[in-house]
Parts: C-alpha cells; structure tokens; sequence
C-alpha cells in the first residue's frame, strides 16, 4: 500500500510525540499496521513496542537479506517463489507484506548547489506548451529556453516544431537579446545536441559543432540521470508555464513572441535573483553582460535545406504543402530553402521560385506566372501538334504554312481551318487543292476551300458532311435521292392561278 508523504510524517509525529501504538496509528489511518511497521522500519525506527513476532519466514531471513544486498530490486513475487523452493509453505500476502520491512531503502544522494562564474554558463532546453491549428495542421507549440546560471537572465521564444533549424534559430535569437554569449552552454541530450552516447563517448550533432565553431562556445551535455545539472533551466521553465503563459490569450504566433519578449525584459528581469535575494536578475546580469563574449561579425545560415525530387507536375513538396516553380524544371532535383516565413526553390545556385511560407496542410502555394506559362505553353504544344499531322498527311500544307507566316497571317487557325477541311474531303484531295492555292500564290484556307468545292461540283459529288452514324453497314451504305425541284415551280403556279381568281 502506498501512502503520501503527509500521512508518514503523522505516522512518526504521532508515535515519537503522542507516544501512539501501532494498532493505534493503523486503525485511526485506516491502514494496515504492517504499513506502519514499514514507514517506522525504513525511518530508522526500532521501539520496544515495535515488536516483530516470530514468524516461518525467520528461517529463509538470512538468504532474503543476503540476496536483496546482490539484487535490491528484485521483486517479492520472484523472492517469494525461490523460497518456496526452499521450503517455505506460508502465503504470497503476508511474505510481501514482510518483505516492506526488510527491502534495503536506497540512500539518499546529497547534491551540491552549483555555482558558475559570470559569463561563464547558459543552459538550454527545448519545452512543449501546447498546439496550434493553422488550416489542416495541427502543430506542437514548442519554447526554446535559454538562462544565464549566474545571473538568471531567461530567453524565451516559441517555434512551430523543435528541428534543428529553430533549435539553431533560437541560440542566435538569444545571442542577439544578449549581445553576448557565455562560454560554456549546457544541454540535455536531446537530439539536436548528442546523436549517440556510451558512457563518456559523446557524438554531437555535427551541425551543432558547425554552429559552436562558428560562435566559439563549448556545448556540453549532462550527465545522464543528472537533471540536477541543468536545474536552473529546468525551474526557469516551471516559472514560464505559472507565470507567463497560463492563463495567456495571444492572436498568434509573431503576437505570441512579442510578448515573451516584454515579459523577460520587464517580470522575469525584476524579479529577485535566485543567487542574492538582495538584487533584481537585472541588476545581476547589468554585472554579467560585460564578461560575455562577443558576437562575430557574420550570422550563422539557420535557413532549412533540403533535397527535393520533382515529377511531371510543376510543384515542389515540403513542409506538408506544394510550392510551384517553372515547368521546365520538373523532373529533375532541386533544392528548397526555408525560412520562418519564405521559401526559396534553387536550381544549383540559381533562385528559381520564391514564395511566402505556409504552415497548413496539403496546400498549393502557387505564382501565378508559373500556371500562366505552363497554359500557353500546353496551348503552344497543342498549335504544334497540330502542324505535323498537317504536314505528314499533306506535304504540301508545310509550304503553305510557310507563305502564309511570310505575309503574317495567323498559323493557328489557319492550321485549325486545314485540318478541318482535311477531316472532310480527304489528304488527296486537300493536296491538290493547296497546290492550285499556292500556283496561284494565295496561301489562305479560304483559296483552298473554293477549290476543293469547284472540285466537288465538277465531280457531281454530295458535299460532305460529318455525321456521327452508327457502326451499321445499312445505314453507312445507304443512298438518299434528292428531291427533284420542279415540283415547287408547280406550286406555286397553282399559288399565283387562285391569286389571280380572286381578284
């Protein structure tokens, strides 16, 4: 049974000050007196009245205490089995409830407070807060933390996620508020800071040492199991969550910064310093800031890239959104390059597409120019199309291209109107009739269709029409006689006679 540790400080108050016997305790607690033997028991305690009777575990004491010093946290249903191979004949219960009295409790480690020089540390820490809904995209709220150790300065900034671009992003943001850095900076081994550790064999992140190199800090991990090393960074983020983001209301992310950023340099810097309750963290960091070292001259590249492989549609993915670039780049590797709020699509070194960032989801972020170019150009490759099976089925129609485009006349519908007059009277006869167009040296589809009709009245032939008849021999084959049109002059001689009679 596991108690709060309330009710074990009146379980030792009550015995040592008001003199109460176990089965007092237990019965005015409501719990088994055996728990009372155990808080009793673990504090050191061994009364007159705390008597143990004899008990058939006696024998087998001896091997359980012998093997718990080996193995302390073996459990009591382990114990409780090998001695029974042993011999031991009582119930599981009450060799469990034995076995509290007996479990060797861990010592206590006693840690020492940590103090830094000024300018000496900072501690770092990614924190989630919460989520925010932009469109489909439900993301983490994530607060890079950084504090001074000395004089307890808080940077405090929120990111959309905790990749390694905003890790590097904050660093810098902090160097800036400060403008400064310390010489040592302490993490936690997330990630962004130790890929693999085997005991004291550390393998940093590779762009982390990039970005130390660059600032000329030491990044230094904690010991595992050691969260007392970065303690400071640790209630610095339990004092964010109390006092400056419960409870907060915020439009959104940029008016989210805004105010953390009035919140460290007005709250958080005039409360009293950790160190010396006589000064405010201001004042302390006022003394700290000259013993930070110095910024270089140029800013680290925190931009994202990424390797990206286009296909057949001119669109690039990244960040669960589509970006447009031209279409003459698709099907090939490019590169992306992001920042917090654009994002540049390169070929090589070249810029190819520039857009505004998108934090939703499943997104076309499109420039208009590109779907404007791919249009004409589908328009384009439709004109061209149509010119070869002029060409190939016609010879002759390049020619007459040709002279036509010499007097600027529109190839397009000229293509369009002669592929039309193709459909109806036939390669052959569209050949010869372009050739007399073109003796005659007027290019234009209308010289055509007047001869391909001269043609057609000559030949006494039906002018063609496009039907859409059924896949029927009979009605394909099928002859309609015209009417003769003497019989209309009939009428209306007949028309005209009874006109005449009535007058």
């Amino acid at each position: 049974m596991t108690i709060s540790a309330e009710v074990e400080a009146k379980i030792l108050r009550y015995h040592h000050v008001e003199k109460w016997r176990i089965g007092t305790i237990a019965r005015q607690f409501n719990i088994h007196h055996n728990v009372v033997r155990r808080v009793l028991f673990q504090a050191g305690i061994q009364p007159a009245n705390l008597r143990v009777n004899k008990s058939i575990v006696d024998p087998y004491l001896s091997f359980i205490l012998e093997t718990l010093t080996k193995y302390p946290t073996l459990t009591a249903r382990r114990l409780y089995d090998m001695i029974c191979e042993r011999g031991y004949t009582g119930g599981s219960d009450h060799f469990r409830h034995l076995m509290m009295l007996h479990r060797p409790r861990p010592v206590a480690e006693a840690y020492l407070r940590l103090r830094t020089l000024p300018g000496e540390q900072a501690q770092v820490d990614w924190a989630q807060f919460d989520h925010i809904t932009i469109g489909k995209a439900k993301r983490a709220l994530m607060a890079f933390v950084m504090v001074l150790s000395f004089s307890r300065k808080i940077f405090l900034r929120f990111y959309l996620n905790a990749q390694m671009a905003n890790f590097l992003r904050g660093h810098e943001a902090a160097f800036q508020a400060w403008n400064g850095l310390p010489r040592v900076l302490l993490y936690d081994n997330l990630k962004s800071a130790v890929l693999e550790r085997q005991g004291d064999a550390i393998r940093f992140n590779p762009k982390l040492l990039e970005f130390s190199a660059h600032y000329r800090f030491e990044p230094r991990p904690v010991a595992v199991a050691r969260g007392n090393e970065k303690g400071r960074v640790e209630r610095s983020i339990r004092y964010i969550r109390d006092n400056f983001f419960a409870g907060r209301q915020w439009e959104n992310l940029d008016d989210l910064n805004s105010q953390a950023e009035r919140w460290c340099n007005e709250q958080a810097s005039n409360r009293p310093c950790p160190e010396d309750r006589e000064r405010t963290v201001r004042a302390v960091f006022d003394e700290e800031q000259p013993k930070l070292m110095s910024l270089p001259n140029n800013p680290f590249p925190t931009e994202e890239r990424v390797e990206v492989k286009v296909g057949k549609t001119p669109y690039v993915r990244f960040d669960f959104n589509d970006y447009s670039i031209p279409h003459t780049y698709v099907r090939r590797i490019l590169t992306v390059l992001a920042e917090p709020d654009k994002v540049f699509i390169l070929h090589g070194s070249d810029i190819i597409a520039e857009h505004a960032r998108s934090y939703d989801k499943a997104k076309q972020v499109e420039d208009e120019s590109h779907i404007k170019t791919l249009i004409a150009r589908k328009k384009e490759s439709r004109h061209h199309r149509g010119q070869d099976r002029l060409t190939h089925a016609v010879p002759t129609g390049a020619l007459l291209l040709v002279r036509a485009a010499d007097r600027g006349y529109n190839l397009r519908a000229i293509t369009s109107t002669l592929l039309q007059l193709l459909e109806r009277y036939g390669a052959a006869e569209l050949e010869i009739a372009i050739g007399e167009a073109l003796k005659r040296n007027v290019p234009h589809p209308n010289a055509v269709r007047i001869v391909l009709e001269r043609r057609r009245e000559e030949g006494n032939k039906l002018p063609p029409v496009n039907l859409d008849l059924p896949n029927d021999k009979r009605v394909r084959e099928l002859i309609v006689k015209t009417h003769k049109l003497c019989s209309y002059d009939q009428l209306k001689s007949l028309t005209e006679g009874e006109n005449h009679g009535k007058q």
